[in-house]
């Protein structure tokens, strides 16, 4: 018998320790996945501003427009798709459409050539980030979702962070094209190996966990426009979480394409900008280690709640702020704050859902999550476009209060040890 037969047919059984070598290389994929959206941190805002003359207006925000929207509405089907032919495929075909982004990006002639790649990323993270998202919450079981979550965002935002911190030092070496994009080249080829020829199915894991967790709510299987209803708007954990995913989102947008301008406008150089760019995301990938672990233990609602209010803050240092160690110390905090939310929200969803439709409540959750970039953009360059970036970046903060005390009044405690 194959090593590959002998796998097929060992038992399925729920937990980390005992998914550990699967769980692990599922870690490194999203890693990968993360790592492709890393190459654009500060590239895209440089790209925009210095090869296009765009500025930080809707017109130079558009990539960010189409990288969330087309993402959103991926995320959505990701998880029907991932209910109805299994995770694997989703995830395999994800990759597929990543192989061409870091040549548009690198050689793209025309703005429209750079708007065209941010779709068929948003497109491709969709499906594979849903998808790593969706094996390991099956993979790990009930106990353990917070780690899990934790540890799956760790490892993508991490490689945001790395990968924007190299890719400011490759554009200081060789410029901006095409020397950077080579990075997401080799992600994106190692992906599709590694999802293709590894990465086991792991339906089979949710069937085995639902088996033990009954409906309570209705009898059946709700469809999928109930489900949609009930994340959205029917429940106050699950509505409350998708809206503060969106917030969280947005004001990533605003981070993304707003703050390297305004760091550049103030006469920082590449690297420095690199460095503040690779901060953020470094402090909220690590940090999830953490977080996703404590709120197995001490609940999800209060992490939610004061990481919304941590980034209001954050956000606001950077408005205020004018030299290097002040907006340092504001990212850092920015990431902070984002780690309470990030991993939690997600075990939010998790702890609702019944086994047997979380995949798909968890698409419709990142639908409105990612979303977020898309009314990010267009939100933070039409304000900007009229009063400048520092007023967008206010009431990017505003919003961000305003969420957290949304989550604070309407969500319930949903893991057992908030309850307590």
């Amino acid at each position: 018998m194959s090593a590959g037969g002998a796998a097929s047919r060992a038992p399925v059984r729920l937990g980390l320790r005992a998914n550990l070598a699967q769980f692990t290389l599922l870690v490194v994929v999203n890693a990968l996945v993360g790592g492709m959206l890393g190459q654009e941190r500060i590239m895209l805002p440089l790209l925009a501003d210095q090869v296009f003359g765009l500025a930080a207006s809707v017109s130079g925000l558009t990539y960010i427009v189409a990288f969330g929207a087309t993402k959103a509405v991926t995320n959505f089907f990701a998880g029907a798709w991932s209910d109805r032919y299994g995770r694997k495929p989703v995830l395999v075909a994800g990759w597929l459409i990543a192989l061409p982004v870091p040549a548009l990006l690198a050689f793209g002639s025309v703005w429209g050539w750079i708007v065209a790649a941010n779709v068929l990323l948003g497109v491709s993270q969709g499906l594979t980030w849903s998808t790593t998202v969706i094996m390991k919450i099956d993979l790990a079981g009930p106990e353990r979702r917070g780690l899990a979550m934790g540890l799956n965002e760790a490892a993508g935002y991490g490689a945001v962070a790395v990968t924007a911190l190299a890719t400011g030092y490759l554009a200081a070496a060789h410029g901006l094209r095409p020397a950077p994009f080579l990075l997401g080249a080799a992600y994106a080829a190692l992906g599709l190996g590694l999802s293709t020829l590894i990465v086991r199915e792991t339906r089979e894991h949710a069937r085995l966990e639902g088996a033990g967790h009954p409906v309570t709510t209705h009898p059946g299987e709700p469809s999928t426009r109930q489900i949609a209803w009930r994340t959205s708007v029917g429940d106050k954990a699950l509505s409350a979480a998708s809206q503060a995913g969106m917030v969280n989102n947005l004001n990533d947008a605003l981070a993304w394409g707003v703050f390297p301008l305004i760091f550049a406008s103030r006469g920082l150089g590449v690297v420095d900008i690199g460095v503040l760019a690779a901060l953020y995301p470094a402090v909220w990938g690590l940090g999830q280690l953490v977080t996703g672990w404590w709120s197995d233990h001490v609940g999800r609602k209060h992490l939610i709640t004061t990481g919304m209010l941590v980034q209001a803050l954050a956000i606001a240092l950077v408005a205020a702020g004018d030299r290097f160690a002040l907006w340092a110390g504001a990212q850092v905090l920015l990431g902070a704050g984002t780690a309470l939310v990030y991993p939690t929200l997600l075990a939010v969803i998790g702890d609702v859902a019944h086994p047997a439709w979380r995949a798909r409540a968890v698409g419709v959750y990142r639908l409105w999550r990612d979303g977020g970039f898309a009314v990010g953009a267009l939100l933070a360059g039409a304000i900007a476009g009229m009063w400048g970036p520092d007023a967008a970046v206010w009431a990017v903060a505003a919003l961000t209060a305003a969420s957290g005390l949304l989550v604070a009044a309407r969500m319930y405690e949903t893991h057992p040890e908030g309850r307590r």
